[in-house]
């Protein structure tokens, strides 16, 4: 049993732990929490049902069709909402965040209504795998797997792109990176239309372990949030170990101790690691002089 509670709660919190990295992204370019991130990843999903169930493409096509949207989504986000802005403050951009979720959350439920729908994913979740009498379903381990692959490659492309290095040099200074012939606009733009679309990969697994309805995300939000403050909202690192161990600890505390109160966990670790460590377990504590 402990073996199983474990993997289920590693599929879980790689979830977490991608959601956490698309705020995370947004955070260390523009220090503004996308409570957005939710919404727009459940949309996504909803269209990747749409062109699996309406229109019946296949898989991989549904796939390139959705994760651009998704793209799309974000860097209209950004460019629509957040750029006409004149001199926002960070709790004005934090409030457009909030507006722009309920127009999502509006929409998915007037086009779709609240039934509960199963996104049709070609890895079948009644189907298990058997190491060694660890018995793990397939959704599940595919989940760990590619999550775990897209976590990595996400880390090599800011380590080692010209475009990640741009990235990293806007979120250190806007200014000097625009000097340096940065176009910081269109990085802005990117960076939003990358969380985006790391958003919806994390909502078509959710959805595709849980249901597919409307207010399918705001749990996983909330625990991608604690994932991302306890491991450090300026650590992309912290923000994958965060989310893993959120995933794990909750299941294990769903599974040992009560299911009723195992989405209470997260609040715990915010309010824990805000007062033990307000940086998070990896995260960089700045102090400024003044």
């Amino acid at each position: 049993m402990l073996g199983q509670l474990i993997v289920s709660g590693l599929a879980v919190g790689f979830c977490y732990a991608l959601l956490a990295l698309a705020m995370v992204i947004i955070y260390k370019t523009s220090e503004v929490l996308n409570f957005a991130q939710g919404e727009m990843a459940m949309i996504s999903s909803f269209m990747a049902f749409v062109f699996l169930d309406t229109y019946q493409f296949s898989f991989p096509v549904a796939l390139a069709l959705t994760l651009l949207f998704a793209a799309a989504l974000g860097a209209l986000l950004e460019i629509a909402f957040l750029r006409p802005a004149k001199n926002p403050t960070v709790i004005g951009m934090i409030i457009i965040t909030l507006g722009f979720e309920m127009i999502l959350m509006g929409i998915a439920g007037w086009k779709w209504g609240p039934d509960q729908r199963n996104l049709p994913f070609p890895i079948p979740s009644f189907e298990t795998y058997d190491f060694g009498g660890l018995v793990v379903s397939k959704i599940n381990f595919w989940t760990i797997v590619i999550c775990l692959i897209l976590i990595v490659l996400l880390f090599l492309f800011f380590q080692y792109s010209k475009l990640g290095t741009a990235m990293r040099a806007t979120q250190q200074n806007r200014l000097v990176a625009r000097l340096m012939g940065i176009r910081t606009k269109r990085i802005f733009s990117f960076t939003w239309a990358l969380s985006s679309f790391i958003g919806a990969v994390s909502g078509m697994f959710i959805a595709s372990l849980t249901v597919l309805d409307p207010p399918m995300m705001m749990d996983p939000m909330m625990k991608a949030f604690a994932s991302a403050v306890l491991g450090g909202m300026t650590s992309l690192p912290g923000a994958a170990v965060g989310g893993t161990i959120l995933g794990v600890v909750e299941n294990l505390f769903g599974g040992y101790v009560s299911l009723s109160f195992k989405s209470v966990v997260a609040f715990a670790v915010i309010v824990l690691m805000l007062c033990i460590r307000p940086s998070g377990l990896l995260g960089k504590h700045f102090v400024k002089k003044v």
